[in-house]
């Protein structure tokens, strides 16, 4: 069996988190017994490029409970829970390329080793896998049958390969699915990322000047925790119509400039590159702490910052590196990586039961049906299935039309 993991003897930690998270994750426990009665994914290769924590080794059970010959990567160099990988290749028979901290070669030489597993399914956290076999493997593109994009960021890609012609197969925008981004981005992503800031920094938020940038539906989630824990928040934006928003939900809003020398703490969730540049870095305060919850480190300029700086002191504390610029001392946190799993765990079991749910169901729906090129969004059915899944675990009822409501919104002919 092929793998590489840092070290096996972490199974046993592994499994009990893999089985702890499983508690929080009842839809995906009901799609996973029935994938294991009906085998809808026997026998197909897939290559899977996620972030390798607890929830999401619950979701590799589910496609090898469903038949998947499965090959998992790391989409993320500081994401992986090595005692998690130890587990999932000793316990449940998964094929696992990751290791915490694998440097940039180590990291697409796993993705190399799931490639090379000639998938016909791939799903993948940012579309490096993709864009990866777009590149080097263009000889197995014409096998791939469809993919499952997970993030915001692989999206955006994917949709950018699209418009300029290369993108040789259907994905599946799973990001887009409201019962992902609705709540993982949101609820999920703001409450992580928060954990990730205080674990790394011990942080109180309480009456801090928060500098949120980006008010995606994950730049919500966050601006919204950090005002509920207290601290004085502010948004920066690009587009108006989020930063009307932002105003309207009570949020300070203004241009990162403005921002940069009033900020303690800054969190970029953007999904674009150089947010906080040089010149923002050099306007904040002694003592500012910086830190990144967008999918991929190039929000923050950090090569230009390492080398404005007099010093950079790796490892001030764990996930915390200090960089002395113009007399000051900037705190960047997890190297500018994904601050939530790097100094974290991620999003919790709860919420990426939905998600993953909705991964799961897509990589089914991919094989039954024929796809046309592009980005294809979820299937509403799988999106009000999965809703109603959750509810249902949470004891939760909801009232449904009767059939005069039913007919009154299908006719234009009653009015006042």
């Amino acid at each position: 069996m092929p793998y590489d993991i840092a070290d096996p003897g972490l199974a046993d930690d592994g499994k009990r988190r893999i089985l702890w998270a499983e508690q929080d994750m009842p839809v995906l426990g009901i799609i996973q017994d029935r994938f294991a009665k009906e085998k809808p994914l026997q026998g197909v290769p897939i290559a899977a490029c996620l972030h390798v924590t607890a929830e999401t080794a619950n979701l590799a059970r589910t496609l090898k409970a469903g038949g998947a010959d499965l090959r998992l990567c790391a989409s993320n160099p500081l994401s992986t829970q090595d005692d998690v990988t130890a587990s999932l290749v000793r316990d449940f028979g998964v094929d696992v390329f990751a290791r915490h901290g694998v440097d940039t070669e180590g990291y697409y030489k796993h993705i190399h080793a799931c490639l090379e597993h000639n998938p016909i399914l791939t799903m993948d956290d940012g579309c490096d896998l993709v864009s990866t076999l777009h590149q080097e493997y263009p000889e197995r593109v014409e096998t791939v049958r469809c993919g499952m994009e997970e993030t915001t960021t692989g999206v955006i890609r994917l949709r950018a390969m699209h418009n300029d012609g290369v993108l040789k197969y259907p994905v599946i925008a799973v990001n887009d699915a409201d019962t992902k981004h609705l709540f993982d981005n949101r609820y999920g992503t703001g409450q992580s990322t928060v954990d990730g800031i205080i674990r790394a920094t011990d942080v109180l938020l309480a009456g801090k000047t928060v500098i949120v940038a980006g008010y995606g539906w994950c730049g919500r989630g966050f601006a919204t925790r950090c005002r509920g824990m207290g601290a004085h928040v502010v948004v920066t934006e690009i587009d108006p119509v989020r930063a009307l928003e932002a105003m309207m939900d009570g949020f300070r809003v203004m241009s990162m400039e403005e921002a940069a020398p009033i900020g303690e703490v800054f969190c970029t969730l953007t999904g674009d590159i150089n947010v906080i540049r040089l010149e923002h870095f050099r306007k904040m305060k002694n003592g500012a702490i910086v830190a990144n919850s967008g999918h991929f480190n190039v929000e923050l300029d950090l090569e230009n910052l390492g080398k404005a700086a007099d010093k950079v002191e790796r490892g001030v504390r764990n996930n915390v590196d200090a960089y002395y610029l113009d007399g000051k001392k900037i705190h960047v946190l997890a190297e500018g990586r994904l601050v939530n799993l790097s100094a974290a765990e991620g999003h919790p079991a709860s919420v990426m039961d939905m998600s993953f749910a909705v991964q799961a169901l897509s990589s089914e729906y991919a094989l039954t049906h024929d796809l046309t090129l592009g980005v294809h969004p979820v299937p509403k059915d799988i999106d009000q299935w999965v809703a109603r899944l959750k509810l249902q675990s949470m004891n939760v009822e909801i009232d449904t039309l009767t059939s005069e409501q039913e007919k009154y919104l299908a006719s234009w002919d009653m009015g006042t």
